[in-house]
């Protein structure tokens, strides 16, 4: 393989990953509370922000448009139902959930962003699709169910990704899709951006890079570089939930610093997912997941245990969740309220 060249501007700007001493101290309350939440399966107590029923909302609301976006029933029926029971097969609906709060705390109301919402869990749903697929991931089970392709086949699995990928653009793109009371002057360009935004996050500056050099590194001899590590997971993770807050303030009309700020803490728990997420598959049951445990071990994947260990993983995780909330501070608290109770989830999740 070539001399590896991340691409420095899209890399998240980190303090260090280990503490210097005298920041030792001040980090070390929460990094046994956040240690201790993930071994103990113990979330926060939420007082003042329903966040159980925020999100049981929106994803009522996100299921709704998702159901009324593809046809039931209609020619090709395969395709059809393939993309239906990759899409409304469950899930967290935590990328909706982020592009409607961050419209939200841009100025917007949160109608304005459900189309957008609706696309990066198209999206989603599609890189999950082809990620299962033998050729790549080659996984048997997703949201506790049988996997797309196991199901159907793998022609129609990778015709559905497909599928949901291009329905993605054409939903935000269409016009009807809107509410009536978006600004109609500044509706279109805005519209315009957001898309541009999501294709950059999911091609080969995004999402598709970093699913390139994680299938390089699987199974290879060389021993991955943090930096090799990071550049994966930036893309391959972080970049869909980068689009997901990014298109949210986008249409919800914040300024290009607001966007900025929205942007960092994006990418900070864009990793934060993944590192949570490589914790949870070394101490964690195929059923409590919904996905198979310890494939990332079995297929002998670089991951953030693996190559740091698991308390200095979590302690990295700490790092990211504490980096999120600084970006969130010089937003309104009450709008900005939502987006801080994601990023404590995202951290604190037990699948």
């Amino acid at each position: 393989m070539a001399a590896f060249h991340p691409l420095v501007a899209s890399r998240v700007h980190l303090s260090p990953l280990l503490p210097t001493p005298a920041a030792t101290a001040a980090t070390s309350f929460h990094r046994r509370r956040f240690s201790a939440i993930v071994a103990a399966a113990t979330a926060p107590t939420v007082t003042e922000f329903d966040f159980k029923a925020y999100m049981g909302e929106r994803a009522v609301a996100v299921n709704r448009a998702l159901d009324a976006a593809i046809p039931a029933g209609e020619p090709p029926a395969a395709l059809h139902d393939a993309m239906r029971y990759a899409l409304l097969a469950g899930g967290k609906r935590v990328r909706p959930a982020l592009c409607l709060a961050s419209c939200g705390v841009a100025g917007g109301r949160e109608a304005w962003a459900m189309p957008p919402a609706a696309a990066v869990e198209m999206v989603h749903t599609m890189s999950l699709v082809h990620d299962d697929l033998p050729c790549m991931d080659d996984d048997d089970l997703r949201r506790g169910k049988p996997t797309c392709h196991v199901v159907y086949g793998e022609p129609i699995a990778v015709l559905a990704g497909d599928a949901l990928l291009s329905l993605a653009f054409k939903h935000m793109a269409d016009v009807n899709s809107y509410p009536a009371d978006v600004d109609t002057d500044k509706h279109a360009a805005r519209v315009v951006r957001a898309i541009g935004e999501l294709a950059r996050c999911i091609g080969s500056e995004g999402l598709v890079a970093g699913q390139v050099v994680d299938l390089e590194m699987t199974g290879s001899t060389e021993t991955v570089p943090l930096d090799r590590l990071e550049y994966i997971h930036l893309h391959k993770t972080a970049a869909l939930l980068e689009a997901s807050v990014v298109i949210g303030a986008i249409i919800g009309g914040g300024s290009d610093d607001q966007i900025e700020r929205l942007r960092k803490y994006a990418r900070s728990i864009g990793l934060l997912f993944q590192v949570v997420d490589d914790i949870l598959d070394v101490t964690k049951s195929s059923e409590e997941l919904g996905k198979t445990a310890g494939k990332d071990l079995a297929s002998d994947k670089t991951t953030y245990p693996k190559l740091l260990g698991l308390e200095k993983s979590r302690e990295f995780a700490e790092k990211l969740l504490s980096d999120a909330k600084e970006q969130l501070a010089d937003f309104d608290k009450e709008k900005a309220t939502p987006l801080l109770y994601l990023a404590n989830y995202i951290a604190y999740r037990q699948n």
